[in-house]
């Protein structure tokens, strides 16, 4: 699905995420196009950390993102208040590739899916 369908409505306000995977693609995108800010919004209140932003600036310039593989969805849905996603995403720092494959959990705050942690 290109950008502009996809993703560029939720980083632009102009849409929110219906499910906690299309919450977690839109966070991929933000990685991607470097937006740290959506990237905090996006996270849960209960696990953003007050240095969040500075970390995700500096990180946003070191990491180069390449691709994004969902392996699976667990509820997640547009009537449920949590959801868990597994990924494998792939990036090159400094030209070395390497991959990070996590279970994403996600629950909502005020209505909106957020991200809460890599889960155990």
């Amino acid at each position: 699905m290109p950008y502009e369908t996809c993703c560029m409505p939720l980083h632009h306000s102009k849409r929110k995420a219906a499910t906690a995977e299309q919450l977690m693609r839109s966070r991929y995108s933000a990685y991607y196009m470097r937006l740290p800010g959506y990237l905090v919004e996006t996270t849960h209140p209960e696990t953003r950390e007050p240095g969040l932003r500075k970390e995700l600036e500096k990180m946003v310039r070191q990491v180069n993102w390449i691709g994004l593989e969902v392996i699976a969805s667990a509820k997640g849905g547009k009537e449920d208040k949590t959801g868990k996603v597994e990924f494998i995403a792939r990036y090159v720092v400094q030209g070395e590739t390497y991959e990070l494959h996590e279970v994403s959990r996600f629950r909502r705050y005020r209505g909106e899916w957020k991200y809460l942690d890599a889960g155990a």
